[in-house]
């Protein structure tokens, strides 16, 4: 995993990296976690994969919101698993919450294995996107759903204008500044911008098999979260 400069990346900023999300959010990266989870939560998943699970925060509110499964979290960070691993043994969810390293493009698991599979904040990170989908719709079970949230570029005005001032120049940085890492906070507004715009995202999900797709925005725009169905 060490080889990926997007690996390289995630375990350099890693102890930073929690701290620094909730402050360029205001905490409300906290609260799109939240709604994800409630929604999952109403197909009742016995088994969740959560891909890009970073440090685990959406596997931690997916087991508050969920007791009857069991989560995978699976992530390419080696350093940002082992911060994930002591926040999930704070929470005494071990026997719950299993984090594994790996590669979305390569998912360690037979077909048909997941009812659910998640992933927030992090498929934009995906190395090679179209293997990952394919990976996706690989791994869940027939008719199961994955729940997809992603930061999106807002379109209407003011928020479009003010969100692009604050992503594009005050948040590289801050992020600089406290982390210490130009490079990692110029990286996030370059790969949002650069992320497929929310109607082509859902047709290449669509192109992967994973259809009946639909959109939920948070916040104005500032975020997606992408609902789909492996189709038979």
């Amino acid at each position: 995993m060490s080889d990926s400069p997007i690996a390289t990346m995630f375990d350099r900023i890693s102890p930073k990296y929690d701290a620094l999300n909730h402050l360029l959010s205001l905490n409300i990266d906290k609260v799109w976690r939240r709604k994800t989870a409630k929604i999952v939560s109403f197909y009742y998943p016995k088994a969740i994969l959560d891909l890009a699970t970073g440090t685990a925060d959406l596997a931690i509110v997916l087991a508050k919101r969920n007791p009857q499964a069991h989560i995978i979290g699976m992530d390419i960070s080696e350093k940002m698993l082992e911060i994930g691993m002591e926040k999930v043994r704070k929470k005494g969810l071990e026997s719950q919450i299993e984090l594994r390293l790996g590669d979305a493009a390569a998912v360690p698991f037979e077909d048909n294995s997941f009812d659910s599979i998640t992933v927030a904040f992090g498929v934009r990170n995906f190395e090679n996107l179209k293997q990952g989908l394919s990976e996706i719709h690989r791994v869940l079970k027939p008719n199961g759903l994955a729940f997809i949230l992603e930061f999106s570029m807002p379109e209407k005005f003011p928020v479009k204008q003010v969100y692009t001032l604050y992503f594009k120049h005050i948040l590289p940085k801050i992020g600089k500044w406290v982390s210490k890492d130009a490079s990692a906070y110029s990286y996030l507004p370059e790969s949002v911008e650069r992320f497929p715009k929310p109607l082509e995202f859902l047709r290449l999900l669509s192109s992967a098999g994973l259809t009946e797709g639909t959109m939920r925005h948070f916040g104005y725009g500032i975020a997606t979260l992408y609902s789909v169905t492996k189709s038979k």
